[in-house]
């Protein structure tokens, strides 16, 4: 079966990297256990940058994977330069499960494997306002399951034989209610309850826990935030960036964050006084939920 290429905003794609998607699109379709192909990251959410990676997803079944060997013998086709890296499955963790770097001649690209199972259940997690976190994934404040709603949104099928990618898009459309409810309650209970214990470690000037603190509450109120747009983060990267596209948000909240997180202080004034800088953007973030917020410690 021919692949089809339907990429967003094809101006940001080169002809050369055009020809290659199609070409390894074409020989990953030939892999036996390979369900499906997807252009993903950057390229496919319409964000990418000049040296910006192609990023494609590979889904196979948990009960039939594909050999590894084989993605080796494809990435050893297109690559050019080095050897590329190529893993076996889940050699990465548990949610960055495997992949490849490949340096070809069109620019890096990486493949990344998904199992449809385990994507299969994220989705029906999130239905029931469920989520996961692997702080030990990644860097910097490691992996949710969210990034999976996020990349299943934004991919585009190259691949698709059996329509298993345009079945699991249709079900993350629409944000799952119960997922809202417990991501912002949840993020902000512990964007709170981080805030509290800070207070003794800034008083201190424990520089180390305090800032600690400070990045942790600032990722709990960037996922809140996230939720209340009722939008899916891709990763760290560009999350500040894009909330300040979005409608629920604190005035300036990025300016506001970047300067508390940029210059937190080293004695305990300052960081008494960054402290009380992050808690008023919690306290904003509180006032958008609409009362839906309940705090467990009956503070402020």
């Amino acid at each position: 079966m021919p692949c089809f290429l339907y990429v967003r905003d094809m101006e940001q794609l080169s002809g050369k990297q055009l020809e290659l998607l199609q070409q390894i699109t074409a020989a990953l379709q030939q892999v036996p256990g390979i369900a499906a192909v997807v252009l993903g990251g950057s390229y496919a959410a319409g964000q990418a940058r000049p040296g910006s990676d192609l990023d494609l997803g590979i889904y196979y079944s948990a009960h039939a994977p594909f050999a590894v060997d084989h993605i080796r013998q494809i990435a050893d086709r297109f690559s050019a330069g080095s050897d590329p890296v190529v893993t076996g499955l889940y050699e990465w963790g548990p949610w960055v499960n495997g992949g490849a770097w490949i340096q070809t001649a069109a620019g890096k690209v990486d493949f990344l494997y998904r199992s449809l199972e385990q994507l299969a259940g994220v989705v029906a997690d999130a239905e029931k306002g469920l989520w996961a976190h692997h702080f030990d994934q990644q860097p910097p404040y490691g992996f949710r399951s969210v990034i999976y709603l996020a990349e299943l949104r934004v991919c585009q099928p190259l691949f698709d034989p059996e329509q298993k990618i345009a079945g699991l898009k249709t079900a993350v459309a629409a944000y799952p209610a119960p997922l809202k409810q417990t991501i912002v309650q949840d993020c902000l209970w512990l964007a709170e309850f981080t805030l509290m214990q800070c207070a003794g470690f800034a008083a201190a000037a424990d520089v180390y826990n305090t800032t600690g603190c400070f990045t942790r509450a600032a990722n709990y109120l960037v996922h809140a935030l996230y939720a209340l747009n009722e939008s899916f983060p891709l990763g760290d990267k560009r999350a500040l960036n894009e909330l300040e596209q979005m409608a629920v948000r604190p005035r300036n909240f990025s300016a506001r964050l970047n300067r508390i997180l940029g210059a937190p202080g080293q004695e305990a004034d300052p960081l008494v006084s960054s402290l009380v800088s992050l808690k008023q953007l919690w306290k904003e973030v509180v006032g958008l939920c609409g009362g839906t917020y309940r705090s467990r410690f009956g503070a402020d």
